[in-house]
């Protein structure tokens, strides 16, 4: 598995970061400078109203849009000491020894008394947790979409390279997705070794694996230093004010992204790849040999072809291997994707067909969902397949390309309807939303009305016309092909209207007027306009 990761960053507008797989794009990643990302900052803010009906409060923090705060996103630590206590934000008592994991079970839970951190059964009411005008510590978890602000959470997380700063969880954890249980315990050995302060949690994250004791140290120390300073200018300002804004994408993506097998990582910024050299350098000096600087001629994602597949991302057809393809819908609350055949042939029977079929179609969603970053509810409408053999295969074979995606995703099993539903985190605007805007002419629907409905439509504002006495000249102004079709299509009734109304009428086409553009003026016998309709 041969991986690169290319950084274009020579327009200062945007960024983009690929990541290549044997030559083929898995995963793409868009950042512009027009629009604010807010994702990971973490902010000071002040609660300007509260919601009982919906238990959530709204906070001003400070970037002109109140953010939502739901009750299941506030810490313990809130109303167990009855608001936020910058003294007790930060306790670094005597070193101790931490134990458990972030999945560790209701046993566990029920063995250790509670911790600060610990999420409790039973919430109390938001309107007895907070008031208005109570400062809080918040975090940015999800972008807002359209008239919705971000979504903030009080459950602060701040990542490293390996590790995850998790105040106050009070504990040691170890990822879900490290699922090898001799690899967990020599997690949870090294971090009990290293004796972190209590008062503060760590989670040891995917990339920690295989990593030496003074490497889990370095980043350790990283990250208490970077607490430390959240909490002297959270002591400091009073709300709303930002108190730590997350790197930027290129950083941000090395530190996340980065593993053993990207082979190299290209930049062709000079000034781009002296920051992410003096990262490399700081966090993973092992590594810092495979950042290079492109300076070929050709553009960077020209030079691997990708340019022309980063612009088929957004089509609403995918074709597959062998002849089928996938059709990809999106509306604003869900997406739908339908598998089809196509000429997808081979000399097996028609289940078989099927089976193998839809095994390229569950690869190809899953890469398409990331390349794309939809989000929420997603219907998988697979070929149809009787054998319950085949649709365990398939659902297996989409959990499986599913595993590489950073989002948090869950698959349900096949329905009586051989759809497969499942859902994926909506963390930001997918790209589409970022890259393109609604059609001015159709709205968004992507269809607009033909020319013949539209000469209708005409025809029938005329007749209301016909009823006032008012009107001595109408001036029609359509597209061009509407035009067409009215004068020659409607002639006699245009003549027979002009007789009977005793209305001169003036049908005007523009070639640059939308289809379904449609201006009526109306004047009297005396020149003067009339309101009309």
């Amino acid at each position: 598995m041969k991986q690169e990761m290319l950084i274009n960053v020579t327009q200062a507008e945007e960024c983009r970061i690929a990541i290549i797989e044997d030559g083929q794009l898995e995963e793409l990643y868009v950042e512009r400078t027009s629009q604010e990302n807010f994702v990971g900052n973490i902010y000071k803010g002040r609660v300007v109203n509260i919601e009982p009906s919906i238990q959530a409060a709204f906070v001003d923090f400070g970037v002109g849009r109140n953010g939502f705060l739901h009750i299941s996103d506030i810490e313990p630590q809130y109303y167990r000491q009855g608001g936020l206590d910058p003294d007790k934000a930060f306790e670094l008592t005597e070193p101790g020894k931490s134990s458990g994991d972030s999945d560790s079970g209701r046993s566990a839970d029920r063995r250790r008394k509670p911790r600060i951190g610990d999420r409790p059964r039973v919430k109390p009411p938001i309107q007895d947790v907070l008031k208005r005008g109570d400062e809080v510590l918040v975090q940015v978890i999800k972008e807002g979409f359209g008239t919705k602000g971000p979504t903030l959470s009080t459950y602060i997380s701040i990542p490293g390279r390996y590790l995850v700063l998790m105040p106050p969880l009070g504990r040691v954890g170890v990822s879900k997705k490290i699922d090898n249980e001799r690899e967990r315990r020599l997690l949870r050995d090294i971090m009990q070794t290293l004796q972190p302060p209590k008062g503060v949690g760590f989670v040891v994250r995917t990339a920690g694996t295989e990593r030496t004791k003074s490497e889990m140290a370095r980043d350790m120390a990283y990250l208490l230093r970077l607490w430390k300073s959240i909490v002297r200018r959270m002591r400091k300002y009073s709300a709303p004010i930002d108190i730590y804004q997350e790197s930027d994408m290129i950083i941000r993506t090395i530190r996340d992204m980065f593993t053993e097998d990207v082979g190299r990582i290209l930049i062709d910024d000079p000034a781009a790849y002296e920051r992410a050299r003096e990262f490399l350098e700081l966090v993973m000096p092992k590594y810092a040999s495979r950042l290079q600087l492109y300076e070929g001629k050709e553009p960077l994602f020209y030079r691997y072809r990708l340019e022309e597949e980063i612009s088929r991302i957004n089509q609403r057809k995918v074709p597959l291997k062998g002849g089928g393809s996938i059709v990809i819908d999106t509306t604003e609350a869900l997406v739908a994707i339908d598998v089809n055949s196509g000429s997808f042939r081979s000399e097996k029977s028609a289940e078989e067909n099927a089976y193998q079929m839809n095994l390229i179609a569950a690869k190809e969603i899953a890469r398409q969902l990331r390349l794309r970053d939809l989000g929420g509810v997603i219907v998988n409408d697979f070929i149809d397949m009787r054998r319950e053999k085949y649709r365990r295969g398939v659902e297996k074979a989409l959990h499986d390309a599913m595993k590489r995606d950073r989002a948090r995703t869950k698959v349900l099993r096949t329905s009586p309807f051989g759809l497969i539903e499942m859902t994926r985190q909506r963390i930001r605007p997918s790209l589409r939303k970022s890259i393109f805007r609604d059609c001015p002419t159709c709205d968004g629907t992507g269809i607009v009305k033909t020319a013949e409905s539209m000469a209708i439509e005409v025809m029938r504002m005329l007749q209301l016309s016909a009823t006032r006495e008012d009107i001595a000249q109408l001036t029609v102004t359509v597209h061009d092909e509407v035009a067409t079709w009215i004068n020659n299509r409607k002639r006699r009734e245009i003549a027979q209207f002009e007789d009977a109304s005793h209305v001169q009428l003036h049908i005007v086409g523009q070639d640059t007027a939308s289809p379904e553009h449609l201006a009526i003026e109306a004047r009297d016998s005396n020149g003067r306009g009339v309101r009309f309709p």
